[in-house]
């Protein structure tokens, strides 16, 4: 699975092939098949992997940020954007474009719904009527920063720039 997992890194989840694995870990390609029935499996296996480690980092920025809700929902920004600066985020990427992600969609939206989880507690804590939408909402600039970011853009500024975004809306949210 690491091998399956650095080759997404890599940004390609096409090339994530028994044979690219077997060739990586210096086995032969019917190795693979010990651990896994096809690829649709290793896939999965890679997600159900990568998702908790996501998870964890953006709980422990929101448990060490303050306790106000503005002030979660930019640690939850930070945390997204830092997966991304450290490359993480590529692995989502990779296998979103794959031909088979649609055998990986009820793994990636189960993933995707634990990760969004603190973020629509602390709207939620601000008083936030439909803290999902909002999260949802929220996480679509959060999609956008990542974009700028992998094509080139300065990950600071535009950390900088959406912490900053994502903040103000969630103060306005408990201003309304």
């Amino acid at each position: 699975m690491v091998a399956a997992r650095e080759l997404l890194e890599e940004g390609d989840a096409a090339a994530v092939t028994f044979g690219a694995v077997a060739a990586r870990l210096g086995l032969a390609r019917n190795s693979v098949y010990k651990y896994f029935a096809d690829r649709g499996e290793l896939l999965e296996a890679v997600v159900r992997e990568v998702t908790p480690r996501w998870t964890e980092r953006i709980h422990a920025e929101m448990a060490a940020a303050p306790p106000a809700p503005a002030e979660q929902v930019a640690a939850y920004v930070r945390a997204q954007l830092a997966l991304v600066r450290d490359g993480e985020h590529r692995i989502a990427r990779a296998l979103a474009r794959d031909r088979d992600a649609a055998a990986l969609r009820r793994g990636a939206a189960e993933a995707h719904a634990e990760i969004l989880r603190p973020l629509t507690e602390a709207l939620a804590a601000l008083g936030d009527p439909d803290p999902v939408r909002t999260a949802r909402l929220l996480q679509g600039l959060v999609n956008a920063a990542a974009e700028l970011i992998e094509s080139g853009d300065p990950y600071e500024a535009v950390a900088r720039r959406a912490v900053r975004l994502a903040a103000g809306a969630a103060a306005a949210l408990g201003d309304a």
